[in-house]
């Protein structure tokens, strides 16, 4: 329990409002509901939300400490009352989850909050399975990150052992990831490799692709299968055998079939066309395949998990399964 002494500056507020501004963590939806539940006190008393405060009130608050904390990055997840959060797979390690096209998954890229990692930590706090207050430094934690508009499969730590773990297996290629995308006309062959080299422009946050090795330049391989074509467009499913940044549609986009909404490698006036303005790209299938000991998560291994509705398919590809 807190107790706020209301000062002269304070004084004539609401008490929701006064509230809202005192204890910035504790969403608005929860503040309301603490007030109803009188556990927001005034002189004693319980009040309602638009009880005008006068100089000198005291109000006890029965709300957890960590709300009263200085709002930054790593408590940002309080604010957040309904965890929005779409979970494919959930253990005791970990959660698999679809991220949606135009959500961030890191503070850190755009310096917002309300971002991917920030609603599992919210979905984790209010599962009580998980209290910045009862761990000396393990915070939930993302073991992939996909594109800001690209959508698809998300692996989330929920312990430090499944973050050492999943990272590992991650760096040596032991989780197989695939991806399905539009691609504007038919890849030739239909089935095939991509590979070369990835040079990545920090200026420009793009990626040139480049046939032989130079300085800088990352080797990037990508195998591919064309499911449906229709019309001037085909769907395609990658298998990802390197990790680089926008390798998929960089890579595509070179061998003269960028993707369809592709804003920064595709084709504007085709992208205007179809009314697509992200690229048409998920991340819809990992396959834990382990060739070495995965200690705890070893019951992972020869697992795999699929995301199967995908919105661009549904709409360009009905067809598809």
């Amino acid at each position: 329990m807190k107790e706020l002494q209301i000062g002269k500056n304070d004084a004539g507020q609401r008490l929701d409002r006064f509230l809202s501004k005192a204890v910035p963590l504790l969403p608005p939806s929860l503040l309301q509901k603490y007030i109803r539940l009188k556990r927001v006190k005034v002189n004693g008393k319980g009040s309602k939300r638009d009880t005008r405060l006068c100089e000198g009130d005291l109000l006890q608050l029965y709300v957890n400490d960590e709300f009263f904390e200085k709002p930054n990055s790593e408590n940002a997840f309080l604010t957040i009352a309904a965890p929005l959060l779409d979970v494919v797979y959930e253990d005791e390690h970990i959660l698999l989850v679809n991220k949606r096209p135009g959500q961030v998954v890191h503070a850190d890229e755009s310096g917002s909050a309300n971002t991917l990692i920030d609603h599992i930590k919210a979905y984790l706090y209010q599962k009580r399975e998980w209290n910045p207050r009862w761990e000396n430094a393990f915070a939930p934690a993302l073991c992939n990150r996909i594109d800001r508009n690209t959508g698809g499969m998300v692996i989330a730590a929920k312990s430090a052992e499944a973050l050492r773990v999943m990272n590992d297996k991650i760096r040596s290629r032991e989780i197989l990831k695939y991806y399905l995308c539009i691609t504007l006309g038919r890849p030739t062959p239909a089935e095939g490799t991509l590979s070369g080299y990835l040079f990545k422009d920090e200026s420009k946050k793009q990626v040139f692709v480049r046939r032989v090795p130079s300085p800088g330049a990352k080797t990037a391989i990508t195998h591919y299968k064309t499911l449906l074509s229709r019309g001037a467009l085909s769907l395609v499913e990658c298998e990802l055998m390197t990790g680089r940044t926008h390798q998929i549609r960089a890579q595509f986009a070179a061998a003269g079939h960028p993707l369809l909404g592709d804003g920064k490698y595709g084709r504007g006036e085709i992208n205007r066309r179809y009314g697509e303005e992200k690229q048409a790209l998920y991340s819809y299938k990992l396959t834990f395949a382990f060739r070495t000991d995965a200690g705890a998560l070893n019951y992972l291994n020869g697992k795999t998990v699929e995301i199967k509705n995908i919105p661009f398919c549904a709409k360009y590809f009905p067809d598809y399964h």
